[in-house]
């Protein structure tokens, strides 16, 4: 109890009361004694009590010009997005016609078995028959694969991520097995088309696809699954199931719809016709 009562008693330091006497009897401490003091502390005051109002000033000023340049940075950016929605739906409008007129053209072309067969392996017309269903999906968890080991990668940081290159193998593998038409998430695939990736994202023809990725090959089924099963590009999807965790499902269909491929554009290549080769 006696210390207790002793800090309450001289609750400061000695030391302190001693310096803060000492400054008192000097007249150093407090407020300015001189009018010089004075003035110079009432001039700071001033210039601070200045730059505060001015800053308010300024930034009531600027307040609405701010504002008023949001609304027309967001204004122009519905025009712009308005614009770009007008011009796809253009774009869609016209490919729709010349893939018709692409058609019409294969009709009145005399031959009419021939004129099937290029539109079925050149993807312009639409496509049926018995084939396979095949679904790849990612892992549950794209950031490990099932034996936690890190998967080399293409741009890609998730282990369990599909890439663009196992699309690739994937679709090269049907090729072989002996499918005769390939459609994945709805996109028909021609000789023209590529599959690559940009960012985390597959692209097919420059349309982005998101997973689950589904593919419609038609073909024999029975022996479009097998084959590819047993081929080195199925294999190679395999160990991505086990060691990765990639999800696949593969069934055959006995009837399977692909849709034409939305333009099929050749710019250099010219047929070879009878009088050219005389």
């Amino acid at each position: 109890m006696s210390l207790l009562t002793n800090v309450m008693d001289h609750s400061l330091d000695d030391g302190y009361a001693e310096a803060a006497a000492r400054k008192k009897a000097d007249g150093s401490g407090g407020m300015p004694k001189t009018l010089r003091a004075k003035l110079g502390l009432a001039a700071g005051l001033v210039l601070a009590a200045l730059v505060v109002t001015v800053g308010a000033a300024q930034a009531r000023v600027a307040a609405p010009v701010v504002a008023k340049e949001r609304e027309e940075l967001v204004d122009r950016i519905e025009g712009e997005t308005s614009a770009a929605d007008e011009l796809e739906k253009s774009v869609d409008e016209l490919r729709d016609d010349v893939d018709a007129r692409r058609r019409e053209a294969l009709e009145e072309s005399g031959d009419g078995d021939r004129s099937d067969l290029v539109g079925i392996l050149s993807g312009a017309v639409e496509v049926h028959g018995p084939g396979v269903k095949l679904v790849v999906n990612d892992a549950k968890d794209v950031g490990t694969g099932a034996d936690g080991q890190p998967r080399g990668t293409s741009g890609f940081s998730d282990t369990g991520r599909v890439r663009d290159r196992d699309m690739q193998r994937v679709v090269n593998g049907l090729w072989e097995s002996g499918a005769e038409a390939i459609s994945i998430n709805g996109q028909r695939l021609t000789a023209l088309s590529a599959i690559r990736a940009a960012g985390d994202a597959i692209l097919v023809d420059n349309r982005p696809l998101v997973p689950p990725y589904t593919v419609l090959a038609v073909g024999d089924g029975e022996r479009l699954s097998k084959g590819f099963q047993d081929s080195a590009d199925g294999v190679y999807l395999h160990v991505l199931e086990e060691s990765y965790g990639i999800r696949t499902a593969i069934s055959v269909a006995d009837d399977l719809k692909l849709p034409a491929a939305p333009s099929v554009i050749v710019r250099t290549a010219q047929p070879i016709t009878e009088k050219g080769t005389s």
